[in-house]
């Protein structure tokens, strides 16, 4: 049976609360780890309504970094031949932004 966007939401959000009660966190601290406001915290937990950005600092709060690249698989080859092309293509690299360095 397929669940609603809304049901999703509120098995994340009671996921969240799970996982920082067995890391011993309380909210607030929880909340500050990520680098989010209490508040968003609260919402997060009650509703499982945040923004991806905040969702991100949680899941690394709560050390689920990990689950994050679980989320969206690529999908499976259907042939040998997609497999071995898929395998060597470069894969994308981790961008990092330019240093702001002062120049003389």
């Amino acid at each position: 049976m397929l669940k609603a966007a809304s049901e999703h939401q509120l098995e994340l959000g009671e996921r969240i609360r799970v996982r920082r009660l067995g890391l011993t966190l309380s909210q607030q601290e929880a909340a500050v780890r990520a680098g989010v406001t209490y508040r968003t915290w609260r919402r997060l937990e009650a509703e499982g309504r945040a923004s991806i950005n905040d969702l991100i600092k949680a899941a690394l709060a709560l050390r689920c970094e990990e689950a994050l690249e679980m989320l969206f698989p690529a999908p499976a080859a259907s042939s040998l031949d997609e497999l071995l092309k898929h395998q060597a293509s470069p894969k994308p690299s981790r961008l990092r932004a330019p240093s702001r360095g002062r120049r003389s």
